[in-house]
């Protein structure tokens, strides 16, 4: 993404401020975000944290987008294949199914 790294845009959901009750205002902050993001063209946005999460899908639903948005974690569980069933909800219909390696198949 254009601007990065320590120029990068924030999401608009941190400091407290996905809880703070503010929602028209925090969209409305976040759209610059969005517009980053979609201006990528990627299917999906990685998330570092659980309030840049939970705010960028709620921009990417809000704003129209239709990217995912996914933990880092969720991608490394996903590569090793210990990512349980529960825990696919916010993969894409190309990555639900997707089983890499199961410990519970290797017995």
């Amino acid at each position: 993404m254009q601007p990065n790294r320590s120029n990068n845009f924030c999401c608009g959901g941190g400091g407290g401020f996905l809880q703070s009750g503010r929602k028209e205002e925090r969209l409305k902050y976040g759209k610059l975000k969005d517009n980053q993001i979609q201006a990528t063209k990627a299917t999906y946005c990685i998330a570092g944290c659980h309030n840049c999460h939970a705010q960028i899908h709620e921009l990417s639903e809000h704003y129209g987008a239709g990217y995912n948005v996914v933990h880092i974690w969720t991608l490394i569980c996903l590569s090793l294949g210990i990512l349980g069933p529960n825990e696919r909800e916010y993969l894409g219909d190309d990555l639900k199914q997707v089983n890499v390696f199961h410990p519970e198949s290797a017995l």
